[in-house]
């Protein structure tokens, strides 16, 4: 009797290893996505990772799904009641301040709806229909992080996400196909579990980075159009970066350089040292009252948007020689300030200022930019997202002896606005007076102000401590140490003090150089304040009295980070605002590239061509006029004759040499062998080949004339006599059948 065929279990142990790691890897990288934008609420930053840790110990320790399918079920409905509360009293809480309230709470509320279903699910999936619903889930919350960021960060997310789908999906696939299988399971851990896990692993990487190229040549060749630069819709509020609006109060903006998120890059046409010691403007204020700066309602004026899309402002005319034209582009990140950063004296700004512009076509041209009084340049139409602009600013760069020689003849409306000043501390005047006892014109009690605060204090954004009442006579007569809006504070109101008018500015300074995307980046660390003063005939000129802060020192992560931040300028520059645009000038570049690459190939082979033909000519020359060339050649010939041929001549040589002193006696079956192979070759020169398969003895008698045919059958039996007989043959007679043969082959006609 027949024993029936044994059944194994339905799951293969490896597979369903492999199967349940790259799940789970699936899931966590999804949450951890949207966990790293940084725009959900406390609660869903914290509890998702942590109930992914939790699960990976269960994992490890190999337990099973901890809740059953039906309370799964039940906790999903419950918390269907509870998403109207989400939606309108927490998420709306949480959205608060975002730019759309309602929209910003209603995607929070989904999300955390999300996030649960998909912890629950993780935490109950037991059937092929779990699995599936919960990559789908997986999926789902990489869309909702599409949403929330655009950063570069995302797209190495996606990069590993789109690996672990494949490995996931393939993994799934194998354990369903594997449902009531006969063939023995794989045991995990096992050699061939190994080989099974590499393969898989392999095979999702190379379908992943496959549909990564293809995907992105499909994204750059097909015609793509935008909204304005950035124009993802931004739900977060922007971070606020106090001391760049109409009211500073001393000390934000110390709070402010304690950060070091980027807050703008900028690239220089040209030199890029061109930029160093720039410092990029933000606003001018005008009036303090001894702890803030304010500007009361700024006299604006509207600069409008040319058809060519550029914005004009006028500026102080300088005689030439006397300034230097740069150009720059600015890709300013989100703030919540309606400040355009520039460099002093910008005349022209080329950008997206307004929502949808491109997309207007010619009703954009009724967008617009303001400049107060100060010359600083406001968007009035603040869009919560990255600006790109382009600018040409006239930065001075006057002889200080004709700064010393502009006088002291103020117009009314400077010595109005830029002389005011609250009641002050006595020893504030007498301080100024006294720095500046030895300086006769403005420039130079400006000059003698500044070079005192950087020798006489230091520079520190640690200002514990009350102030007092009056903060500025605390800077300056106790702690003698503060960051840059007290330095720049003191100056301003000591020059006042002097009759000399003045301004405070808040702005940036240069920022870091990075050499790999030949730009500035400038952190909110580099905000700063400085001193605006004026000169009849030349107007503002800048001071900067704070001292330098100690230079950070470079190491191996200094430079990752400006290849990250290429990294992420160019993913901000060529995929999320790709655009026909882009398009064109990527075709430009490629062309341009080609061309140059052609040209220097060219040049290259041309430059090595006539360096081979003049190397050429030269030891053609010293060879003819050398008495040892002639020589020298037949004695290379002679090497290389022996190197190639040598061991076959020799061996031929010494052979014929040998069967000299056997001419009497028996033939040695070596010489034979050779005698043999020198009849095959006399025959081969008419025609007569012997093919491999053929044994000495068929050749023989397969040679088409019988004339010949005869001695050379007769010298084959003396071979193989020779070789493999009892008694050697004699060598006379094989010398006399091989002269006969070649005097018989000679007199045949060729075949």
């Amino acid at each position: 009797m027949s024993t029936p065929a044994r059944t194994f279990a339905p799951e293969l142990s490896a597979v369903q290893r492999y199967f349940e790691v790259s799940l789970y890897m699936l899931v966590a990288i999804s949450i951890l996505t949207v966990v790293s934008t940084g725009k959900l609420d406390i609660v869903s930053i914290i509890l998702p990772p942590a109930a992914l840790a939790f699960k990976f110990i269960r994992y490890a320790r190999g337990k099973g799904p901890e809740i059953s399918s039906r309370a799964a079920t039940w906790l999903v409905l419950l918390y269907f009641l509870f998403f109207p509360i989400d939606l309108w009293i927490v998420s709306r809480n949480i959205a608060a301040g975002a730019p759309n309230p309602a929209l910003y709470a209603g995607l929070l509320a989904s999300i955390h709806l999300m996030l649960f279903a998909l912890l629950v699910r993780l935490y109950s999936a037991r059937t092929n229909r779990d699995f599936v619903f919960l990559a789908m889930l997986a999926f789902t919350a990489m869309l909702a992080s599409a949403i929330l960021t655009v950063d570069s960060t995302f797209l190495v997310a996606l990069a590993f996400f789109l690996v672990v789908a494949v490995s996931t999906f393939v993994g799934l696939e194998i354990r369903r196909s594997a449902e009531g299988a006969t063939s023995p399971p794989i045991e995990s851990g096992s050699p061939a579990a190994e080989r099974l896990n590499r393969a898989l692993g392999l095979t999702s990487a190379f379908v992943a980075g496959g549909a990564l190229v293809i995907g992105g040549a499909i994204f750059f060749l097909i015609p793509r159009f935008t909204a304005g630069y950035m124009s993802a819709l931004n739900l977060q509020p922007s971070s606020l970066m106090s001391g760049f609006t109409e009211n500073v109060e001393l000390g934000e903006i110390g709070q402010i350089k304690k950060s070091s998120a980027v807050v703008m890059r900028i690239r220089v046409s040209g030199d890029p040292a061109s930029a160093e010691a720039i410092h990029w403007r933000g606003i001018a204020l005008t009036d303090f009252d001894g702890k803030r700066w304010s500007t009361p309602l700024p006299d604006t004026m509207i600069a409008e948007r040319t058809p060519q899309g550029a914005y004009h402002f006028a500026s102080d005319p300088l005689k030439p020689g006397n300034f230097r034209t740069l150009q720059y582009t600015v890709l300013l990140e989100p703030l919540a300030t309606d400040a355009i950063f520039l460099a002093a004296r910008a005349t022209e700004v080329r950008g997206r200022f307004g929502p949808g512009m491109e997309r207007l076509g010619p009703a954009a041209q009724r967008y617009f930019l303001l400049v107060d009084k100060t010359g600083s340049v406001l968007n009035p139409e603040r869009v919560g997202a990255k600006l790109r602009y382009e600018a040409t600013s006239v930065i001075p760069a006057i002889p200080p002896a004709q700064l010393r020689a502009a006088g002291e003849v103020y117009p009314p409306s400077i010595r109005k606005s830029y002389l005011q000043l609250p009641p002050l501390d006595p020893r504030i005047a007498a301080l100024a007076v006294q720095v500046t006892a030895h300086a006769p014109t403005p420039y130079d009690k400006a000059m003698n102000l500044e070079r005192y605060f950087h020798t006489n204090f230091g520079y520190t954004l640690d200002l514990s401590g009350p102030p007092g009442k009056d903060p500025l006579s605390n800077f300056l007569f106790v702690r003698r140490a503060g960051h840059c809006e007290y330095f720049a504070t003191a100056m301003t109101v000591m020059l006042r003090t002097l009759g000399i008018p003045s301004r405070l500015v808040n702005g940036f300074l240069t920022g870091e150089y990075n050499d790999v995307g030949s730009d500035y980046i400038v952190r909110a660390s580099d905000a700063h304040s400085w001193v605006e003063a004026y000169f009849p005939g030349y107007g503002w000129i800048t001071f900067d009295p704070t001292p330098p802060a100690t230079e950070k020192s470079k190491n191996w992560f200094s430079s990752f980070s400006h290849y990250w931040d290429w990294f992420q300028v160019t993913w901000s520059e060529w995929v999320i605002n790709y655009d026909f645009r882009h398009q064109v000038t990527m075709w430009e570049n490629v062309q341009r590239t080609s061309n140059d690459w052609g040209k220097r190939a060219h040049h290259y082979y041309e430059v090595k061509r006539h360096a081979l033909m003049a190397f050429m000519k030269h030891s053609q020359q010293r060879v003819a006029n050398s008495p040892y060339s002639l020589p020298g050649a037949l004695v290379f010939l002679i090497a290389m004759l022996i190197y190639v041929r040598g061991r076959e001549m020799g061996g031929y040589l010494s052979a014929r040499w040998t069967l000299r002193f056997h001419r009497d006696g028996p033939l040695p079956p070596e010489l034979a062998a050779i005698e043999y192979k020198q009849m095959l070759k006399m025959l081969e020169r008419r025609g007569w080949h012997k093919a491999p398969s053929q044994t000495p003895f068929e050749f023989a008698t397969a040679l088409p004339s019988a004339e010949i045919a005869a001695p050379v059958a007769r010298l084959t039996s003396i071979y193989q006599s020779a070789r493999f007989g009892n008694y050697p043959p004699d060598a006379r007679e094989m010398i006399s059948l091989l002269r006969s043969i070649k005097n018989l082959i000679r007199s045949a006609k060729p075949r």
